[in-house]
């Protein structure tokens, strides 16, 4: 596999100190990732640094990028068990639980300190409609 260029490995080093700080016991997405770092960025820019790790991939949790609906990548190869090894629950489909265990991102202070994104505040879903039985 080449080398990426120059620029395009600083921006993967952004992208690197984004998933760095998801904490163990937490998964965040692709697009998540992309949100916070900004400038462009998006869920396929970060799925190309994650697959460009190489010998990185033992400091950097790639494992705990996941797509957004809960699923781990079809090339993600043993990403479950080391969810699973960090607390990390799935649902019968095999989807992470995304709502025990979906970060909410970094806080704004260190966000803005690096010259990153919050996430924003999720939106709460509507309450489902009650049925009426009379």
């Amino acid at each position: 596999m080449t080398q990426p260029a120059r620029d395009e490995r600083d921006y993967f080093e952004r992208i690197y100190t984004v998933v760095e700080a998801v904490p163990s016991g937490k998964v965040a997405t692709y697009g998540d990732i992309a949100t916070i770092v900004g400038d462009g960025c998006d869920a396929r820019v970060v799925g190309h640094a994650l697959g460009a790790l190489g010998a990185r991939s033992a400091t950097v949790p790639w494992q705990r990028i996941i797509n957004r609906t809960g699923g781990i990548s079809l090339t993600g190869h043993g990403q479950k068990e080391l969810l699973e090894a960090e607390g990390v629950g799935f649902d019968e489909r095999g989807q992470a639980r995304m709502d025990l265990h979906h970060w909410s991102g970094p806080s704004e202070d260190w966000a803005r300190a690096r010259g990153f994104h919050p996430l924003p505040a999720p939106t709460p879903k509507p309450a489902a409609a009650q049925l009426s039985l009379f």
